[in-house]
């Protein structure tokens, strides 16, 4: 906490400098979308895994319990509001449209961006960081599935027999990235005490990320959406295996 003597003040000031963080994110990524310096899909995914995972680095900022959690969760929680307004046509950013969507539609935005920020702010605001599941589910949404595409896309000559839109290398790369990032995440809560770190949860880590992965990698993902079935599949098992 930034001022223990008021939690409340703490919050305040926690929340500005993590808002701060999640503009500037989001500026810098609107900027090399504009001026072309990563392929579009790139642009996209790097946006995809530095949001969520930065916005994490944050939280012991924020004070305990419920209302520390529903302050941080305010930052991702703007962002629902803003890509819906763009996504229904309401709002114009040409910038934005480009950072997170596949193919330049603005629609595309109500839906893998609507997820991601959706299970981002739910992830704060229900689980905070005292939570397994929080790690789980925000670690393979971002850095999995973000890694996944990236090096799907670069050295996914092999593709899985049961979907030839994804590749062995893809699928590999998103739980190693998932499941090491979750286990990154763990020490580093731990450090503050929020949570204990033990090889009970690095292997329960190890499991949400091999079937996030597997859930990705399903033809399924394509009709409806990896930033919807990932998170929700490492919800529902993180739950289980930390229970």
């Amino acid at each position: 906490m930034l001022f223990p003597e008021s939690p409340l003040t703490g919050d305040v000031c926690a929340l500005a400098f993590t808002t701060c963080y999640a503009i500037a994110l989001l500026r810098l990524f609107e900027e090399t979308a504009k001026r072309g310096v990563f392929k579009q899909t790139v642009n996209r995914k790097l946006l995809h895994l530095t949001f969520g995972l930065g916005f994490m680095l944050f939280w012991p900022l924020f004070s305990s319990g419920t209302r520390g959690a529903v302050i941080a969760a305010l930052v991702p929680g703007v962002n629902i509001l803003k890509v819906l307004l763009i996504g229904l046509g309401i709002v114009k950013d040409v910038a934005t449209v480009k950072s997170m969507s596949r193919f330049g539609d603005y629609r595309e935005l109500l839906k893998g961006p609507m997820y991601y920020a959706i299970t981002i702010t739910l992830c704060c605001a229900i689980y905070w960081r005292t939570s397994p599941v929080a790690i789980a589910a925000i670690s393979n949404l971002c850095a999995g599935d973000g890694t996944a595409d990236i090096i799907g896309r670069r050295f996914g000559k092999k593709k899985l027999p049961y979907n030839k839109d994804k590749s062995f290398a893809g699928s590999i790369a998103m739980a190693i990235a998932g499941f090491t990032v979750s286990v990154g995440y763990m020490y580093y809560f731990s450090m503050f005490g929020y949570v204990d770190a033990s090889s009970k949860k690095v292997v329960g880590f190890l499991a949400v990320s091999l079937v996030s992965a597997l859930v990705e990698s399903h033809p399924i993902c394509a009709k409806l959406d990896d930033n919807l079935l990932v998170p929700l599949a490492s919800v529902l098992l993180g739950t289980l295996v930390f229970a």
